[in-house]
Parts: C-alpha cells; structure tokens; sequence
C-alpha cells in the first residue's frame, strides 16, 4: 500500500467513528428532552396536588380553630 492510500484508510476510519459518536450523542440528547419533559408533567401534576393539599389543611385549621367547632365538641361531650 502507498502513503497516500494509507492515509485515505486512516482519515475514512477516524470519519467513520466520528459520525458514529456524534449519531449516539444526538440519540442520547434526544432520550434526555423526552425524559426532561416527562419529568417535567409530573412536576407539574405534583405542585397541583400539593397546592389542591395546602387548601386543604388550611380550611380544615379554619375549621378546627373556630369556636362554633369547638362549642359543638363541648356539647358533644356532655
């Protein structure tokens, strides 16, 4: 084989492995933006369930602390 042959093998084989690389770097980037986004729905779908949660609690606290509750506990009692 000649020098130049040589490096027409060379440089192919090195651009072979190079576009290979760059293909699994872009499958792996686009594996990673499905997944973010994903991930981010279930962010979302969690705040909801939080907030719909904290409203929860704070009417039940108004519930709790207001004396006509705890008037009807007392009579309860008796």
């Amino acid at each position: 084989m000649s020098g130049t042959t040589m490096v027409v093998v060379i440089v192919s084989v090195v651009f072979g492995v190079l576009y290979k690389m760059y293909n699994k770097h872009l499958e792996f980037k686009a594996k990673t933006i499905a997944h973010n986004h994903d991930v981010d729905g279930k962010n979302d779908e969690l705040s909801k369930e939080v907030l719909a949660l904290t409203e929860r609690v704070q009417i039940l606290e108004k519930i709790v602390t207001d004396e006509g509750y705890q008037v009807q506990k007392d009579i309860n009692k008796l």
